[in-house]
């Protein structure tokens, strides 16, 4: 293999390096990941994360591909936080799917990713079939001279382990505080802002229309108290989740009324995080009393969000594409 195929500087010469689909990036994953910076630096290394696109089960078995709790955007943004050196995007197909264990470290992770310390999560495999467990890879370590490291699985406030499986069944229940505890953060839905038809407007409410990443895991519809992190900088919200009964239209949409602004995103990337869930989409006899329910709903995402501030919780804002991110971090699409 030669050198450029990493998409690593020539000066690189050795990595301290993860590897995993890290859906979600929870709590779990941050804490492999922090434990994979703070050995880098210990070792004088780079570190490295190979993460994969697409989830490697829409290839090997797409029936059972979950929704994704994080695209490949929101992925690399909450990367962007962390002090990792190097993100490896690795494109996950057929022909990779089928590697060995030994093939994938030999001609993956030591050939072109120049790795010389592997750290990972307890039940991570890897490999066809995941027959890459934590066994195996200490055997192969053993022989090829490379040292691995495991991480112990972290427990959710509630006791259980910590699964993005888990997060995606509080998601979709509407449990978004339990979600949130898991995640460390509040759960968000990035996308791009497109024009809509201005009926909020035209109510006194004009609204951002998102358009989420395809196969995104969303709550169930609704309205939420919501915050939005854009390039212009952060909003309190209120959000819709689903259609607009009231105007006869059926179509699934995610629309947000910014708090105390009029600034203009079209065409810009922001993330919605979900604050919590104020009540159901329903249809009202006319547009007058869906402006009336509107004006309770503002009220009750204001105070909500009052909570949220007060509270001061570890669900922190990642900073949205556009504005201030921290340096150090280099994204490598690398091909296969």
């Amino acid at each position: 293999m030669r050198a450029h195929e990493s998409g690593l500087p020539p000066t690189v010469t050795a990595t301290v390096v993860t590897v995993g689909t890290f859906d979600g990036m929870h709590r779990g994953h941050r804490d492999v990941v922090q434990r994979l910076v703070d050995r880098a630096a210990e070792a004088a290394l780079p570190s490295l994360l190979v993460t994969f696109d697409p989830h490697p089960l829409e290839i090997v078995n797409p029936t059972a591909a979950p929704p994704l709790l994080t695209s490949r955007e929101e992925k690399i943004e909450i990367l962007a936080e962390t002090g990792l050196d190097y993100v490896a995007v690795l494109p996950f197909t057929r022909d990779l799917a089928e590697y060995s264990a030994e093939d994938f470290v030999e001609r993956v992770l030591r050939g072109r990713f120049r790795m010389r310390e592997l750290l990972i999560g307890y039940d991570h495999g890897f490999g066809r079939s995941r027959a890459g467990d934590v066994n195996v890879l200490r055997s192969l370590g053993r022989r090829d001279g490379f040292d691995v490291q495991v991480v112990e699985a972290v427990e959710a406030p509630d006791g259980h382990s910590i699964s993005s499986t888990a997060i995606r069944r509080s998601v979709a229940g509407g449990d978004l505080d339990k979600a949130a505890d898991s995640l460390g953060r509040l759960y968000s839905v990035g996308g791009k802002v497109t024009k809509g038809d201005q009926r909020g407007r035209e109510l006194g409410f004009p609204t951002i229309n998102l358009v989420p990443a395809p196969r995104k895991l969303l709550p169930p519809e609704g309205v939420y108290a919501a915050r939005v992190q854009t390039p212009r900088g952060t909003f309190g919200a209120m959000a819709n989740l689903g259609p607009r009964p009231t105007f006869g239209d059926s179509s699934v949409r995610i629309e947000a009324y910014l708090f105390d602004t009029d600034v203009d995103l079209y065409g810009a990337h922001v993330r919605l995080e979900l604050v919590s869930r104020l009540r159901d989409t329903r249809r009202f006899p006319d547009a007058a009393a869906l402006v009336r329910q509107i004006r309770k709903d503002e009220t009750a995402a204001r105070a909500a969000l009052t909570v949220l501030s007060v509270a001061g919780n570890v669900r922190t804002a990642q900073n949205a594409p556009g504005t201030t991110r921290p340096s150090g971090v280099t994204s490598i699409s690398s091909s296969q």
